[in-house]
């Protein structure tokens, strides 16, 4: 019966409290410590701070993308490459392709018959397309995804719908990274040799085709004219790239 009279003023003394604090200054009438209340709140205090991550956690950086500009497509190969690769070209200054945003992406095209006479004729196709991409924090950076999106454009290529005798080959001193694929194509019932190059510059992806085929009896491009063709134009427009953004 002694403790009837201080048990009742603690209940109502709890019941003025707010709820939250109970836990923490309101405990059982079983003659804990005093200091159950200071040392709730330390703990919790502790328990929030330890949860809270510091600057260093929340500041999430991503590397900077190395080119701002791409070149203008249509002057990323010389005039004196274009003359050697499609001779007799529709349009020596190439055909520009469509884009609605050519800080982002640009290309150009060249194509030409050479007719030699009795010989049969000559036929080129070549064409250049620049990617850029730019860093961000939930992507990655822009380098990051070039090298990603080199791998699908690839894949894309190598899966090219009756290539025969296709070959994927590493290419060197073509940016920093680069593949060819060469293969044959039959067509317009001729036979079609093509060499692809995809190549990535710092978050520049540049996609580079040429093939070739000979006409009214005039004998297919070797593989190894494909190829060196492709390889020599595929370096001017990775360079140009560099010479775009000094």
């Amino acid at each position: 019966m002694q403790r009837t009279a201080p048990r009742l003023t603690r209940i109502l003394a709890c019941a003025a409290v707010p709820a939250m604090l109970l836990v923490a200054g309101c405990s059982s009438d079983s003659g804990g410590s005093g200091d159950t209340g200071a040392s709730g709140a330390k703990d919790k205090a502790t328990a929030t701070a330890s949860e809270t991550p510091s600057p260093a956690q929340t500041t999430k950086t991503v590397e900077p993308a190395k080119f701002a500009k791409l070149p203008e497509a249509c002057k990323a190969v010389t005039a004196k490459t274009i003359d050697a690769l499609v001779p007799k070209a529709k349009t020596k200054a190439g055909t520009p392709a469509p884009s609605s945003d050519l800080t982002s992406r640009g290309g150009c095209s060249w194509n030409g018959l050479d007719d030699k006479g009795v010989k049969g004729s000559q036929y080129r196709w070549l064409d250049v397309s620049f990617y850029r991409y730019t860093s961000d924090l939930t992507l990655g950076s822009g380098q990051e995804r070039a090298r990603q999106n080199l791998a699908k454009e690839l894949a894309k290529v190598q899966e090219t719908q009756g290539a025969k005798k296709l070959r994927t080959v590493a290419a060197t001193g073509i940016g920093e990274e680069a593949k060819t694929v060469t293969y044959q194509l039959r067509k317009t019932d001729e036979d079609f040799v093509y060499t692809s190059v995809i190549a990535r510059s710092g978050n520049v992806l540049v996609l580079l085709s040429y093939n070739g085929a000979g006409y009214a009896g005039a004998p297919t491009p070797s593989e190894t004219t494909i190829a060196n063709g492709a390889t020599t134009a595929a370096k001017e427009a990775v360079a140009a790239i560099a010479a775009a953004n000094k």
